[in-house]
Parts: C-alpha cells; structure tokens; sequence
C-alpha cells in the first residue's frame, strides 16, 4: 500500500492511495475460507462447497468490503501520523473508469485543511463587562413579593383593587375550562379592572383576551393554552369568581427574617435588602458573564481574518446530510455556519496554545464543588469526603451530565482567561439598564 499527498494551495490538498493485490489477498481468502466452512448450498455437505462457488457467490462482496475497510484504516491513521488538521471529512473523488474486476486500486480524496493563523486578542476598544446591580426598585418589589408570599389571605365578599381572585376561565368553542388565581393588579388597562370591582363570589364577568394582560404570555399560565395561540389570541371568554381574598402582607420583623436566612442570620429591613442585593448579583453575574463570552466572541471573529477551503466545505456539506443537497443549498447553509466555523477554529486555538483542555480531575473538582452549592442549600454544610466522591462517581457515570458539566467547566476556563488577556472596561448597570442596552 502506498500513501502520497499533494497540495493544491496552502487549504486544499489531494491524497492518493494505492492498494495492491497482496495488499488484501491474504484476508480475502482467509474470509472466504470461513464462509466454505459454513456455507449452506443445496446439493453439498456443509464444509464441501467448492470454493469457486463460494468466490463466485461471495468473492466480490468480500472483497469490497475488506478493501474500503483497509482504505478508511489506512487513511486515518495517515491523517493522524502526518498531524494533518483538516476541515470537515475526505472527500472521495469520482473515478469514470473504476473496476473492481482488476487486481490494483486507486483511490484518491479531496481534504480541506484548516488556515494556519495566530489569534489576535487586542480589540478596537475594550470590551463591555457589565456589573449587573440591583436597583431600589427592584429590591422594594422583591420585599413586597416576599411579603406577600409570607402573609395570608383574608376571605372577603366583594372585590376591591389589590386583592386575589379564584376562579375558572371558559370558552365552550376553544375547549377552555381553566382555574386561575391572579391579583386583580395583573389585569391590563382600567377597562378590565372595573369588571371586577365590586365583584361576588359566583358572579360571572365577560372578559376579551386581546390586551387582557400586559404579555400575552400570561394567557398560556391562565388559560392554559399553547405558546403559538396565546399570541395575539382574540376571544370572549367568562371568568366565574369562586373566591375574592384580601392580601395581606407579612410584618418585616425578626420571625420573618429568620424563617427566610435562619436564625439571627438578618436583623433589620436594611439587611434583608443588602441580602437582596447581594444574592442578586450572584444571579446577575452569569448573565454579564455570558454577555462577556458574546462580545469576545464577535470581536475575536472580527479581529481575525483567516481564509477557509470554501469550495471544498461547500462540496462536503452536499453530502453529510440525510439527502444530498443542491449547490444552491449547500451555499446557504455554509453561509449559515462560516462564522460559527470560524470562532470555533480560534477558540480551539486559544485551548490547544493555553492548555485551557478539561481533564478529568478538573472535571471531577469542579462536579464535587457543584455537589456541595447544591447540598449547602438544603442545609448540608459540611458533607463527608466519601459522600461527595460517591456522588460525584454517579454523576461522572452519565455521559450527558459528563458532557454538559464540561461545557461548563471549559466555559469557566475561556472565561476566566478572556478577563485576564483581553482589555475590558467595567461598567455598573441596573438589571433594567442591562435589558435596555443589550436588547435595544
């Protein structure tokens, strides 16, 4: 057998390889042999067959098959000795006048190979990493959401502005017999409140679903019905009052703030909201910090200009799907994918160069930290080292969660080294500030 490579340009390279007869002669037969010793054929004993039968029957086949067995073999470890980093799969080359009926093979493949180029980390201008807070308004609703979640109802005969309604929405043509529960502050628009002001329990209120709440997608929590039709979705429906409560909110006092942190843990209404802000940031900071990874990655892929065998993948991509593509097709969805294509080839850069690699013991310390934040929250603070193994074992045993904790993992690590090598400019922000400018 005989392997040469010969580049076309600096992405594009054809690789032959030559296949002779003494090359799979030997497996050929030894198969073939195999096949006379268990061969059933009317007219001869099991074993007899004559072996031009058993070639007639079954040479070609055979042959076949051992021959593209050797060829995938030998092509992939040559990729693998000649440390050949190539995009998408070989790609074989039509040949006209192929027979297999000759002794000697001739195959030859297309490679796309991926650009050789060194990542530029330096940008126009530093990068946004926003320091997402809690504002004053956020933190009193929040202290009113708990206050309401802590406090109790107080059974009333007529509705007032503020309180909470049960009931049942329905509407016999669309199928709709849904109880709800919603506060009367939910409703959108003055027209729909005064509906249920003054209000008994068994009175029935006509009500339209178009703007009957600030998000249609209320609709799918009350009216339980699905995303595509709560959108925009237009029809009478009745809402029979069942209950009318009054809300009354928790005091804000020591019994309450132990029964949210524990005992003594906060102390006044001024530390329950820098224990809101605090637990806050922590939420907000996995939105800056995915925020951060989207910037970085546009840059990087701004930054840095490389060519691609764009033809080639454009041939390969023809071909990988369940039905072939047109060229047309395979174009568009090339265009689709070049620049995920292209930032996966820089971060995998930035790994192999920065030995940023998940390995397995990173892999299991970072589960086992995971392990704890969970345990720590049900009250389990100090775990013994057994236990955690254990569990960690179990986890690291799925090969889902072995691969989403990875993502995870290297996630971190590109993270944590995009804020050390990459010039970043902080900038504090309210959540709602945040949506504004990211979603504007």
């Amino acid at each position: 057998m005989n392997i040469t490579r010969e580049n076309i340009d600096e992405l594009n390279a054809v690789v032959k390889v030559n296949i002779a007869k003494e090359d799979y002669s030997d497996k050929v037969d030894n198969i073939l042999n195999d096949y006379r010793k268990t061969a059933n054929i009317p007219g001869f004993r099991k074993g007899h067959v004559p072996m031009g039968m058993v070639k007639k029957q079954y040479g070609k086949s055979v042959l076949v098959d051992e021959v593209n067995k050797m060829l995938q073999d030998a092509l992939n470890k040559y990729l693998t000795e000649e440390k050949l980093d190539v995009l998408g799969n070989p790609l074989p080359k039509e040949q006209e006048d192929f027979n297999w009926d000759q002794d000697n093979y001739s195959f030859e493949f297309e490679l796309g190979l991926s650009p050789q180029f060194d990542v530029n980390l330096e940008t126009k201008k530093p990068l946004t990493h926003y320091k997402i807070v809690a504002g004053d308004e956020m933190i009193e609703k929040q202290i009113q959401e708990i206050q309401k979640q802590y406090g109790k109802l107080i059974s009333k005969n007529k509705a007032e502005k503020g309180d909470v309604v049960a009931g049942t929405f329905k509407n016999e043509e669309e199928a709709i017999d849904s109880q709800a529960t919603l506060t009367l502050e939910k409703l959108k628009g003055k027209e729909n409140l005064d509906k249920f002001i003054g209000a008994k329990v068994g009175d029935s209120i006509q009500l339209n679903t178009k703007d009957l709440f600030e998000d249609d997608h209320q609709l799918m929590e009350f009216l339980k019905v699905e995303h595509d039709k709560a959108h925009g979705l237009e029809i009478d429906v009745d809402f029979i009052i069942s209950e009318v409560n009054k809300q009354e909110l928790a005091e804000l006092d020591q019994e309450l703030f132990d029964k949210l942190f524990g005992k003594d843990e906060v102390k006044s209404v001024d530390e329950l909201k820098d224990k809101i802000r605090e637990d806050a940031a922590k939420q907000f900071q996995q939105q800056a910090d995915q925020q951060l990874l989207n910037d970085v990655t546009e840059a990087l892929i701004e930054n840095n200009k490389f060519e691609l065998p764009k033809d080639f993948l454009q041939k390969w991509i023809r071909t990988v799907g369940e039905k072939p593509l047109t060229e047309d097709e395979a174009k568009e969805e090339f265009d689709k994918s070049e620049q995920g294509l292209r930032f996966q080839l820089i971060e995998g850069k930035l790994i192999a160069e920065n030995d940023l690699q998940v390995k397995f013991e990173d892999l299991k310390s970072f589960t086992t930290d995971r392990i704890k934040e969970q345990m720590a929250q049900f009250g389990q603070t100090d775990p013994a080292e057994k236990e955690l193994d254990d569990i960690a074992s179990r986890v690291l045993s799925n090969k889902d969660e072995v691969k989403r904790l990875s993502e995870q993992l290297l996630n971190e690590k590109l993270l944590t080294f995009y804020k050390a090598n990459i010039k970043l400019e902080e900038k504090e922000v309210t959540y709602e500030d945040f949506v504004k400018e990211i979603y504007k």
